[in-house]
């Protein structure tokens, strides 16, 4: 078998691996990323793990074809419960869900103890990123790096965060736009708030003509934010 290629937004966490350490990837689906990280060297040990049967057994089928049993440890279970206590982890991929569910994950890994304190965290949200980042700030969990990547029409961001030892502190903005997205105002992000912008413009003029001054306030706020980031 040759070599895995990855999709552009898969392409893009690969670049936030703590290299030669184990990595786990939550909800891996075809386990297309553990042996990516693999065979380009980046790590010599990697852990699948699924809660759905049929990408469970996909990626044990892929994992045999690319003959690394020895190298991939494919796991069923639900989000970090495939992994055990005190494992050596460098990096946790938990990517292509949504910003809650992944909360979720970290949560309830956390009060099983069975996530590292070491462990790099990188998480590619599909949705509410904002409640994300907040959820980790809360936890004490520093944003050490984010990226922004277009893939197949769709935006995506990705939020790299470590324990720390002090509760982090963010503004408004940054939570929203991401603290690193932020400074780096990349065109992919001006491209995503932009339309995000237009989006809430349309729902600000459909509103005018209702009673719901409380959502029509929200999203006056909300179209103002953005356009002091984009402007």
């Amino acid at each position: 078998m040759g070599k895995i290629n990855l999709s552009k937004r898969l392409q893009e966490v690969t670049n936030f691996t703590v290299e030669n350490k184990t990595i786990a990837d939550i909800g891996s689906d075809h386990a297309y990323l553990p042996i990516y990280l693999i065979q380009h060297g980046m790590t010599n040990s990697a852990i699948a793990g699924e809660v759905v049967e049929g990408p469970y057994k996909h990626a044990l089928e892929t994992v045999e074809q690319y003959n690394l049993e020895e190298a991939v440890d494919v796991r069923f279970g639900d989000g970090l419960n495939v992994l055990h206590p005190n494992e050596d982890i460098g990096t946790i991929f938990i990517c292509g869900m949504g910003g809650l569910l992944i909360s979720e994950i970290i949560a309830d890994g956390r009060g099983k103890d069975l996530l590292p304190k070491e462990a790099r965290l990188v998480l590619q949200p599909n949705n509410n990123e904002k409640n994300l980042r907040e959820y980790l700030i809360e936890n004490s969990y520093d944003i050490i790096q984010e990226s922004i990547v277009e893939d197949n029409r769709k935006i995506y961001e990705i939020i790299v965060a470590e324990l720390s030892d002090d509760k982090p502190s963010y503004s408004e903005d940054a939570l929203l736009f991401g603290p690193k997205l932020l400074e780096a105002k990349s065109p992919t992000f001006l491209d995503k708030w932009q339309k995000e912008l237009t989006k809430n413009k349309n729902i600000l003029n459909n509103l005018k003509n209702t009673e719901n001054n409380e959502k029509i306030e929200l999203l006056k706020n909300h179209i103002n934010q953005i356009e002091k980031v984009i402007s």
